[in-house]
């Protein structure tokens, strides 16, 4: 079952050093937000928004992936495809997937030139997911709240059981007001009941329009995780902790889950009864650049959620990561009091480090350093702004876009260390600082000599520095 030349189409991208190693992505083509990620009978699969026909987005469908080990996939046919006539005609939009004695998937359908008719559909699997079947009786959800005062926008549903009934978070907006989440039930994934708004922005104080909604509980909190129009190209994602009764929740939190670049993320709990979270990694180059390349958008390397005791939302790549490491390389303690080049290269990493910042200074690390010094990435924290950066060093070539070079806030506690865990993967770079801060970025290293590592500091102290060189999953 598993789609014929998959393996000889990856083969085509093996001198594209801007194409990630050790993160998931199709052979080829378009891919977006993740789906319907489940564990079924011991083993993940992944689906993802897909465009089977090219780079860019559109005539979207849900590709599959299926691993043993969160790390290592293997492809395996589209899953779902519009169907001509049906709800879903113009796309399978994004969705979750349920164990309901029975593998199936809760999802949006679209149809209309733009999409603007958005309905929720089923589908069911009775061949441990190989294949899936929808439900004749489609739309089983198929018009909006009267209070969202709009008809369109109201897509991606995140389903939970309670007890007897199944829950339904979908996310829409209020017009002229701002996004909103609505609260359904049901006792058969069939015949839905509105209940109410679960949560509101005021006046668009998180964005105009909310997508792909999370809502569960972690430890005893609520945590609800929304991906926001802003206004930007770009959109972000925010996350709001709390408590749930009555049908509503009440956040007494809230936080950004990523800076930059991961978008539209997807939990799930495993047969480890872990919270664990995919996201889409988006482009950051031209249209143009990602037609030449034939390939569009990465999923992250998959996350742990937790909270801490400030009821933070913190995350941590899965430990599976580790099991692929290749040559260690391992520095420290030092100070650090200047830039100083590494013994180290390679454009496909796994750092750690732990910095004592110190006092009035800056410190952290470059990757992807020329030779010539004419470009560079640094992920550099001030202490004096309590600021976490991201700034690239790069002539204007290919078209890349410097659109998530920036500067965000992350508070160390007195006495707390910076603890920096840097995946670097071709033009994928993930940044999670202690836990809590992410920093999501793409950068496209215009020579393939940029490979090189350096530490920067002024008034800190190095206590451990661990690399490891990453080895590509398709081999």
């Amino acid at each position: 079952m598993i789609v014929e030349n998959t393996a000889e189409i990856r083969k085509r991208f093996t001198s594209d050093r801007h194409r990630p190693r050790y993160h998931y992505l199709p052979p080829s083509n378009w891919m977006n937000d993740p789906n319907g990620v489940i564990q079924w009978k011991g083993k993940y699969h992944l689906f993802y928004q897909h465009n089977p026909h090219g780079p860019l987005w559109g005539d979207i469908h849900w590709g599959h992936a299926v691993s043993k080990d969160l790390i290592h996939w293997m492809d395996l046919p589209i899953a779902l495809a519009p169907t001509s006539g049906g709800p879903d005609e113009a796309g399978c939009f994004s969705g979750c997937a349920v164990n309901n004695g029975e593998p199936t998937f809760v999802y949006t359908g679209t149809r209309g030139v733009r999409n603007e008719i958005q309905v929720q559909c089923i589908a069911t699997s009775h061949d441990d997911l190989l294949s899936w079947e929808k439900y004749a009786g489609n739309p089983v959800i198929g018009e909006l709240p009267p209070e969202s005062n709009q008809t369109s926008d109201f897509r991606d549903p995140f389903v939970w059981k309670e007890g007897d009934s199944w829950y339904a978070v979908i996310g829409s907006r209020i017009k002229d007001r701002g996004g909103v989440i609505f609260l359904y039930r049901s006792t058969n994934l069939i015949d839905w009941e509105y209940l109410n708004p679960l949560f509101m922005s005021g006046k668009k104080l998180h964005g105009a329009i909310w997508e792909c909604p999370n809502f569960f509980k972690l430890g005893d909190q609520w945590v609800l995780i929304i991906s926001a129009h802003t206004g930007t190209a770009t959109g972000e994602v925010f996350y709001f902790v709390g408590s749930y009764e009555n049908y509503r929740f009440t956040p007494i939190h809230e936080g950004v889950l990523d800076y930059g670049q991961l978008y539209a993320p997807l939990s799930f709990v495993d047969d480890n009864q872990r919270r664990i979270l995919f996201g889409w990694v988006r482009e950051a180059r031209s249209e143009t650049d990602q037609r030449l390349a034939g390939w569009s958008g990465v999923q992250s390397i998959p996350r742990v959620l937790t909270l801490d005791a400030q009821q933070r939302l913190l995350m941590s790549p899965v430990p599976e990561l580790a099991a692929i490491r290749g040559i260690h390389h391992q520095f420290g303690p030092m100070h650090l009091t200047q830039t100083t080049a590494l013994e180290v290269k390679g454009c496909a990493l796994d750092i750690a480090a732990t910095i004592d910042p110190g006092v009035n200074g800056s410190c952290g690390l470059s990757v992807a350093c020329a030779p010539d010094g004419t470009e560079r990435t640094d992920i550099i924290y001030d202490t004096t702004t309590k600021r976490l950066g991201v700034h690239k060093i790069s002539p204007e070539v290919h078209g890349a876009v410097n659109t998530h070079i920036r500067e965000v806030p992350h508070d160390l506690a007195t006495g707390e260390p910076l603890q920096l865990r840097i995946l670097l993967d071709g033009s994928v770079l993930e940044i999670i600082a202690n836990d809590r801060t992410s920093i999501t970025s793409r950068i496209y290293p215009s020579q393939a000599t940029s490979q090189g590592v350096q530490l920067l500091g002024s008034k800190a102290h190095l206590l451990s520095l661990d690399i490891w060189e990453m080895p590509s999953i398709w081999q």
